[in-house]
């Protein structure tokens, strides 16, 4: 039983048996390690370089149609260049591009290792068993 719920009922691929592991696999801090893994390198890659060169240059192309004075509303004008950049649709192309180049390479070597012992754990606590997951990867579904 966890929180009530008999988990040996419950089929792979349950939104709850699912949103159990989900919990879980947060409690033991695996997804902050992912993120902390992954933002140590992202700043190293052709695709955050790229991103940030084309909204640095967006921002600075943007500025130099405005002549600063001190009534300039600051934070209107951050507003609109936020909305600007995001109707650009240049960070939905950068961020995908900078998954494929910082996350991607580490899913199947680091990530998935890392899950399918937690939730072997998880779902035989005091099983020591190394042996790959009986439940289908593409099952669970990650929400953050």
């Amino acid at each position: 039983l966890f929180g009530g719920v008999d988990m040996a009922g419950l089929p792979p691929g349950d939104p709850q048996l699912v949103s159990m592991i989900v919990s879980h696999l947060k409690t033991q801090g695996l997804f902050d390690q992912f993120r902390r893994d992954c933002l140590a390198d992202v700043d190293t890659k052709p695709a955050y370089l790229n991103l940030k060169q084309r909204v640095d240059n967006f921002v600075s192309n943007h500025l130099s149609n405005h002549t600063w004075s001190p009534h300039l509303n600051k934070n209107q004008l951050r507003n609109n260049i936020r909305q600007l950049v995001l109707q650009s649709g240049m960070l939905e192309q950068g961020v995908d591009r900078i998954v494929a180049q910082v996350v991607d390479p580490k899913i199947n070597h680091i990530f998935r290792p890392q899950v399918e012992r937690v939730v072997r754990q998880f779902l035989s606590p005091g099983s020591c068993s190394e042996e790959p997951l009986n439940t289908p990867w593409r099952t669970l579904t990650w929400k953050a």
